[in-house]
């Protein structure tokens, strides 16, 4: 008999902000991030899967000792880089340029750093996903998409389709993308109860929400009933993995976005959106502007601008789920940027000013 296959993976779902500020969620970043690389280096066989290339970033500038021991986790395949994006935005209020901005930073970081791009974007938390993301995701390099909400939905895996009639292989998530201390087999165990017949299936486990990751007691429990299991081969992997060995042919197929979720969400904090949407624009105005000017600036300087937008479409931030404090800093980020795009924007104008005909007499 053919044994089933179940891939495990291991995760620490991190908000940069939600119920706290910027600066706990760097904190928390660097703590989860240290407790997994000592997991990957201690337990043969187990693997680490996290995304977000901010959260990287934080860990790089703040304990570069341990970004650099990721890495060599990386090189070994225990640890695995996860999503690719800069984070996981709200899927359903930034333009398709936005996303295709969250894309290309983080798999550009992903890339410099660790040599790897992944086939699988993850969006487990926000609230919703366009139909316009599959044309995006397939055009951008991606296979597969992972999500959790709307959780209504049964759990399986199905083609998405987009309007232009391309195609990315989406899971949605059992139960949940993160598991409470103790709880990752009990989460097996149901799995294997409500889908005896499927042959290949994914399944998260982790502490998350403010991070965590790893336990010892769920990881002892999960091999010691790997060891046990007969019909099922349970093995710590990620999703390119599990996406590459699922057979495809006869999926369901899948025409509308997945949505509605959370809908109270995208009529509160309105100084947020509202802001956001100026930057949006501001930004793509200020790239046109210094393409057409030819001014020298400072593109790091733009990279920053282009960061503090991507931050503040994080699924917390700009539909407003976030603490009132959260808020307020969002809305000074923005600004932030703001500020770098007028400046940029006044050095192109007077650039492309420049050699205009003195004004004839009584003009």
């Amino acid at each position: 008999m053919k044994r089933k296959k179940v891939h495990l993976i291991c995760n620490a779902h991190l908000d940069p902000v939600w119920l706290w500020q910027r600066t706990e969620g760097m904190a928390e970043a660097v703590s989860t991030f240290r407790i997994a690389a000592d997991f990957c280096e201690r337990y043969d066989g187990f693997v680490f899967n996290h995304n977000e290339s901010v959260l990287y970033e934080w860990v790089q500038e703040h304990e570069p000792e341990l970004f650099k021991r990721i890495q060599e986790l990386v090189k070994q395949g225990k640890w695995r880089i996860m999503g690719g994006w800069y984070l996981q935005p709200d899927a359903l209020m930034p333009s398709g340029e936005s996303v295709v901005r969250q894309i290309k930073v983080g798999n550009d970081f992903f890339k410099k750093y660790f040599g790897v791009v992944p086939k699988t974007s993850i969006n487990f938390d926000s609230f919703g996903h366009s139909r316009g993301l599959v044309q995006i995701l397939k055009k951008c390099g991606y296979e597969n998409y992972a999500y959790v909400r709307p959780r209504e939905a049964v759990s399986r895996p199905f083609e998405w389709v987009g309007f232009d009639g391309s195609s990315v292989t989406a899971l949605k998530l059992y139960e949940w993308y993160n598991t409470h201390k103790g709880k990752a087999l009990g989460r097996i165990k149901n799995y294997l109860e409500e889908f005896p017949d499927r042959d290949v299936s994914a399944l998260t486990w982790g502490m998350g929400n403010h991070g965590g990751g790893p336990s010892e007691v769920d990881l002892n429990q999960i091999n010691e009933f790997a060891a046990e299991c007969e019909d099922t081969e349970l093995i710590h992997s990620d999703f390119d993995t599990y996406f590459d060995e699922l057979d495809k042919s006869g999926l369901e197929k899948v025409t509308t976005a997945l949505t509605p979720c959370m809908i109270g969400c995208y009529t509160s904090m309105v100084r947020i959106k509202q802001a956001h949407r100026r930057m949006e624009n501001r930004l793509s105005l200020c790239e046109k502007m210094l393409c057409q000017s030819g001014v020298d600036y400072d593109k790091e300087e733009l990279k920053k601008a282009e960061k503090a937008l991507l931050f503040a479409e994080f699924h917390d931030i700009l539909p407003g789920t976030a603490i009132k404090k959260a808020e307020e800093d969002s809305l000074h980020l923005l600004g932030y940027g703001d500020e770098i795009t007028d400046k940029l924007i006044a050095k192109s104008f007077f650039k492309l000013c420049g050699g205009m005909e003195k004004a004839k007499d009584g003009e």
